[in-house]
């Protein structure tokens, strides 16, 4: 819950978020992607619920780890009885908790925009939504775990604008320009906002989206596991 004390993580993960539902839902840019029945606030919903997964479980929770590694409390915390697996456990619960409040605020707040998800898609897109936390959560592991602190404040954070901006996760893909459209949807940016924009837009499972989380977290886990260096 410290992410939401602090200011700059709290602009992360809820501010940053909400104005882009908002920015999206208000200009012209989603309209060459809605049809009868659906509405800028439905195409724009998935991909912020996506960008929330990204921000708390890889930038912040990226951050976070990264200056506790500075300071020597990874080390500590590690020796004690709640050991390495307990820490990395306690992390994943955090990053579930703060994900549950921002869903439930941004769906809050899209509702009252008129967003009308499916309801056959939703239990799908809490699963996904899961599965890209995970991804992005192992992601931020290994950044935090492997390079100083400061990069790693510079890698989560520029990361963060290059997703949101080009990655496939608010913006969908066949908006975006040329082969960029087909290379985006190997990110794991660009597979959450597809499988979520698949679920909630018509129900549907999207199983190659599915399969890319799923190598992501894989390869980040095994990655992280090999290379994170506590102190």
């Amino acid at each position: 819950m410290c992410m939401l004390r602090n200011g700059e993580q709290l602009i992360l993960a809820i501010v940053l978020p909400l104005l882009a539902l908002v920015g999206l839902a208000v200009t012209p840019l989603l309209d060459p992607l809605t049809s009868p029945g659906t509405g800028r606030v439905d195409i724009a919903t998935p991909g912020v619920l996506a960008l929330c997964a990204m921000s708390t479980a890889f930038t912040g929770q990226g951050i976070a780890t990264g200056f506790d590694r500075r300071y020597g409390v990874l080390r500590f915390l590690s020796t004690t009885p709640l050991g390495r697996t307990g820490l990395i456990a306690g992390k994943a619960v955090a990053v579930a908790v703060v994900l549950g409040l921002q869903v439930l605020v941004i769906s809050a707040v899209a509702l009252l925009m008129g967003w009308s998800p499916s309801p056959a898609g939703i239990a799908v897109a809490i699963l996904l939504l899961a599965l890209g936390a995970a991804a992005f959560t192992a992601l931020g592991l290994l950044v935090a775990g492997t390079v100083r602190p400061e990069a790693t404040l510079a890698i989560t954070n520029l990361l963060w604008i290059l997703l949101a901006a080009g990655g496939g996760i608010v913006i969908p893909p066949e908006a975006l320009p040329g082969q960029l459209a087909g290379l985006v949807q190997l990110l794991p940016s660009g597979a959450l906002g597809e499988a979520l924009r698949s679920a909630l837009l018509a129900g549907q499972f999207n199983f190659t989206a599915f399969l890319v989380l799923a190598g992501w977290t894989v390869l980040s886990g095994v990655a992280a596991v090999r290379w994170f260096k506590w102190s």
